[in-house]
């Protein structure tokens, strides 16, 4: 099955689905980026715990070995979903391809992400925009459009990754910083609003995680160079992330090594800083 993502260019999605029958929690998770990295971890331990899974990202053979792999391993159903969120036109492709096979969207991971290696000036804007839309628009625009079956059957959740940069101070040209604490910040915002009516949302904040993502920005001998202390598995990641939002939890530093980082660069803890954000904003619904 192929799709236009977008009539004014030439991406294409590509789908399809793989299933068996199984015994599952009959709630369904989109996970975007989920070709690699934190986004296949995501796939594998939901997948282990009875979820159908909706696979997006950019690489369909990718996809499809993945989607094979945990429906052999655990019989659910896998649709797979190829589409690059740089498009504007991508979530609203992906939410009408859910609508058309009938998936519920019960669980959403916004995991896809890159970051910039070049100067802010240097680079071309349509890159710049790209990187935007990816992180920013992409990860708002799903978050709304999966809310409103999530608030019909009174349950979802959803995890943004952030990063624990969100914590740090500005990187120099980098847009990525700025981006994460968007992230960081309206996951927070979510929470607030979406608590109450069954819907969990969770900022996940890693920091060095063993993955593909340094290859594909070209910055891994440098990151070779830090130490192994600072390094986290995917997998590791995953599941602290997964517990924090099926607790309620608003933000995920995983690992004590970056809790430690978070804690000694921000002045007052998260978590202060989110009962404070809610209690004390004069623009709050009654």
């Amino acid at each position: 099955m192929s799709t236009t993502v977008s009539k004014t260019t030439v991406s294409k999605t590509t789908a399809s689905k793989i299933s068996t029958p199984s015994t599952t929690t009959h709630r369904t998770a989109l996970i975007t980026g989920a070709s690699a990295g934190i986004g296949a971890a995501f796939a594998r331990h939901l997948a282990a715990e009875g979820y159908a899974l909706l696979l997006v990202a950019r690489r369909a053979e990718r996809l499809q070995e993945l989607a094979a792999e945990l429906t052999a391993q655990h019989g659910v159903r896998c649709d797979v979903l190829a589409a690059d969120l740089n498009d504007p036109a991508a979530p609203a492709a992906i939410m009408a391809f859910a609508e058309r096979e009938g998936i519920a969207i019960d669980v959403l991971i916004n995991n896809a992400g890159l970051s910039g290696k070049s100067s802010f000036a240097g680079t071309p804007w349509p890159q710049l925009a790209a990187e935007i839309q990816l992180m920013v628009t992409a990860v708002t625009e799903l978050c709304h459009r999966v809310l409103p079956g999530m608030r019909a059957r009174g349950w979802g959740r959803i995890i943004n990754l952030s990063s624990l940069a969100a914590f740090s101070p500005p990187g120099a040209s980098l847009l990525y910083t700025g981006i994460k604490s968007y992230v960081l910040g309206m996951s927070q915002s979510l929470d607030m609003e979406l608590k109450p009516q069954g819907i969990h949302v969770t900022a996940l904040c890693p920091g060095f995680t063993r993955s593909e993502f340094h290859d594909t920005m070209g910055t891994r001998d440098a990151a070779d160079k830090l130490p192994g202390l600072l390094w986290q598995e995917a997998d590791e990641v995953v599941r602290e992330g997964w517990a924090a939002v099926m607790k309620g939890k608003p933000v995920c530093v995983p690992g004590l090594v970056n809790k430690l980082v978070a804690s000694s660069v921000r002045p007052l803890p998260v978590a202060l800083q989110y009962h404070l954000g809610n209690r004390l904003n004069p623009f709050k619904e009654s």
